[in-house]
């Protein structure tokens, strides 16, 4: 497939109005990317939920087991553990990540008009698309890292009522900003973040623009088929860091005080590879492939719809 592609629309960037003034443009990407998260949190918050114990557990269990110990111990809701805090935070997270990925593509086109010196509006390059998320992720990270640590405190405790160590995210947001370990897992979210989110938008655009090559316009794309790039994007961008999240998730679930691993992802790559080899770094793997493709696919549709209703 060749490296070049039209920039697909850039969001009218030539039409006058309020809608389209640099400012006016930046809101309806935030609005549209919290959208766009609202909708991946509900329908991936229980296989998240079921991928978090899986990393975490501490003897090699599978799907199933994880399944039916959550629902026969804690209840069918317990799928929805920590949902809260990515319900409020995860659609920060995509705005920042939509919002920084739109923002970037614009730059890059006006980049390569001037780089033209014609104000012809030369393709954008693949690459170029990867850069532009790859800087929304590694923006977002810094939302991510701590929003992430939170729910998977959350999604980890097994215990019930009082005896609980974490009440819900406010008690546990409190005891992890006085422990000073708000952000840890820092590193591998934006690692994570930074290359995952660059193959996940450079695959949509590639698949939006395919589509802008046969004559259908962006906002023209039926929403039957803005689900399967979402949920191709989502399947990619897993494949491409799954490991490094199975990496984060033990950091973040250790211990809050004295860290066994000392924050370090060489410890826990070391430690993860001694326990069951190389399947270590794949815990959770057939869960949070389910959940991809549904997510993502709600995720971008939501998004762009959301794009058009906005003008």
């Amino acid at each position: 497939m060749s490296e070049e592609f039209p920039t697909p629309q850039l969001l009218n960037e030539l039409e006058e109005g309020p809608s389209n003034t640099p400012f006016g443009r930046v809101l309806k990407d935030i609005f549209a990317g919290t959208m766009g998260g609202v909708a991946q949190v509900l329908v991936g918050q229980p296989f998240d939920t079921t991928k978090v114990r899986l990393q975490t557990a501490k003897t090699k269990v599978g799907v199933v087991e994880v399944v039916q110990s959550l629902l026969r111990n804690e209840g069918p809701l317990a799928f929805y553990k920590g949902m809260l805090t990515p319900l409020l935070g995860v659609g920060v997270c995509v705005s920042v990540q939509f919002g920084v990925n739109e923002s970037m593509k614009r730059f890059f086109a006006a980049y390569n008009r001037n780089v033209d010196g014609n104000g012809s509006h030369r393709p954008l390059p693949l690459h170029q698309y990867y850069l532009c998320g790859l800087t929304g992720g590694v923006v977002n990270s810094f939302l991510a890292a701590p929003i992430e640590h939170v729910r998977i405190r959350l999604q980890t405790q097994t215990t019930v009522g009082s005896k609980r160590e974490y009440l819900g995210p406010l008690d546990c947001i409190k005891k992890l900003i006085k422990a000073k370990a708000i952000m840890r897992g820092l590193l591998p979210t934006m690692l994570r973040a930074g290359h995952g989110l660059g193959t996940y938008f450079a695959a949509y655009e590639a698949l939006v623009v395919k589509e802008n090559t046969k004559g259908i316009a962006r906002n023209e794309i039926p929403a039957w088929k803005l689900c399967t790039f979402g949920a191709l994007s989502g399947t990619i961008l897993w494949l491409s860091v799954y490991p490094i999240d199975v990496i984060k998730s033990v950091i973040q679930t250790d211990n809050v005080q004295n860290p066994k691993h000392k924050n370090s992802m060489i410890r826990v790559a070391r430690y993860l590879y001694a326990q069951h080899g190389l399947s270590s770094f794949f815990k959770g793997f057939v869960p949070t492939m389910m959940r991809a493709a549904p997510a993502n696919a709600a995720t971008f549709v939501s998004f762009e719809l959301t794009m058009r209703l906005l003008g």
